[in-house]
């Protein structure tokens, strides 16, 4: 089969295409027949040698992907919840063999049937950014119907879902973003948004119950500037592991009687069936910004790495209207 492997961590040129041996699924793992990758952050920080987080876990070489949308080949001996054929969504083994290939393994749990209404590409955008912000408001930020939530990026592949995650569930969500993406926040549902550049949110907003940083920047500065939104009690979520708090978010942490939470992606399938139930019901809409074949995958990180994307970025390795 077809892979997009690295055998030494650096830029794009480090991404080749080969032909490998299709893996075997263990016993409690399903072989999906890749039919689209989502593109994350996430990958091209592993193709440069990952963070202080991930470096310890990295073994060359390496598939990269770990967004999967396809067809189930063939399952384990103790798998039960699919059967050969099923259409299926989820995030493969990390940091096994990822999904920028034709075919993947991974444990069963890691993955569900795919929303009926999207096509593979659309659903090969959701399981990592999705399941990230799933994570960071709901386990992490244990975000309620009512409450009052602040996503920070709302415009990016984890803010787009927060955003609509948040509003599918009952809570108020106030969002920032870049002024070009005001109005496509708007448009995912958000009952507030600001320009972070040009606006001082830390000043407008306030009586916030849940801070959710999705944004890419690492700045605990700008942490400690915005902690005094949250209400006592409240908890401020980022999904930046690489980045943890430093001294001054934590005394700010303190003065406001909040708390703060490194939010670590956590691949269940049961929260993608959910995640599926809500796109099905038009709930929750995916923005797919732009779709490559996988040969051009270099140039898809070089997009991805420009931080402007909205929505997000999708290898396409088996055409839709393929049969399985």
């Amino acid at each position: 089969m077809k892979a997009i492997r690295i055998h030494a961590f650096g830029g794009p040129e480090v991404l080749q295409l080969e032909d490998i041996a299709r893996p075997v699924p263990a016993a409690d793992e399903i072989l999906i027949q890749v039919y689209a990758s989502g593109v994350n952050p996430a990958d091209w920080t592993i193709r440069e040698g990952g963070n202080d987080v991930l470096r310890s876990f990295l073994n060359l070489p390496l598939t990269l992907g770990w967004d999967a949308a396809g067809v189930v080949a063939a399952v384990g001996a103790d798998v039960t919840a699919f059967r050969i054929g099923d259409a299926v969504y989820g995030e493969p083994n990390f940091p096994g063999d990822g999904s920028y290939a034709e075919y993947c393994t991974s444990q069963a749990s890691r993955f569900a049937l795919k929303p009926r209404r999207l096509s593979f590409a659309e659903a090969a955008g959701v399981p990592l950014a999705g399941l990230t912000a799933w994570t960071a408001l709901f386990h992490d930020g244990q975000l309620q119907a009512g409450q009052r939530v602040l996503i920070q990026g709302a415009s990016g592949g984890v803010g787009g879902f927060a955003v609509q995650f948040a509003k599918a569930k009952g809570a108020y969500v106030i969002a920032t973003a870049s002024a070009a993406n005001l109005d496509y926040v708007r448009e995912l549902g958000a009952d507030e948004v600001f320009d972070y550049r040009s606006q001082p949110v830390e000043q407008l907003v306030h009586g916030v119950d849940v801070v959710l940083e999705a944004s890419p920047l690492r700045d605990n500065a700008a942490r400690a500037r915005i902690i005094p939104v949250l209400k006592p009690g409240g908890i401020f979520v980022t999904v930046n592991l690489d980045v943890p708090f430093d001294e001054a978010v934590q005394a700010a942490l303190a003065r406001q009687q909040a708390t703060g939470a490194l939010s670590n992606n956590q691949a269940r399938g049961e929260w993608l069936q959910e995640i599926a139930e809500l796109i099905d019901a038009g709930q929750v809409q995916v923005f797919i910004s732009r779709t490559f074949p996988l040969a051009q995958v270099a140039e898809a990180h070089r997009e991805s790495q420009t931080h402007r994307v909205r929505g997000k970025l999708v290898l396409e390795i088996r055409p839709n209207d393929e049969p399985a």
